[in-house]
């Protein structure tokens, strides 16, 4: 259940990052609403995060969480704000999500 939290929490890390971005693109209501949807992301990421370190070690579930954030985020720029995805950009991106499943199956829970 501790993996599960810490993979959702990692996912609001993404629509907190996304509603970002989505904020620099708008202005009045638009941007007040994109700013609630960051805050609601932030908040409950953070929760979940903190759920998560009860049982998961910190250092593990902080990697990971951030992991799971940044690739996402790459991802979210990718796709909806259209960022390049050159190959060094994938390569490297590749090689982060090596990096979180080898921290996942090397932690002790």
């Amino acid at each position: 259940m501790p993996w599960l939290l810490l993979f959702i929490a990692g996912l609001c890390e993404v629509g907190f990052a996304a509603c970002l971005g989505k904020m620099k693109e708008t202005t009045g209501t638009a941007a007040t609403l994109w700013l609630l949807g960051f805050f609601a992301f932030l908040t409950l990421s953070m929760t979940l995060l903190y759920r998560a370190t009860q049982t998961l070690p910190i250092g593990t579930a902080y990697a990971v969480w951030t992991g799971i954030g940044a690739v996402g985020t790459v991802l979210v720029g990718i796709v909806v704000f259209r960022e390049p995805a050159d190959f060094w950009r994938v390569f490297f991106l590749t090689t982060l999500i090596a990096s979180i499943i080898g921290l996942k199956f090397v932690s002790n829970e």
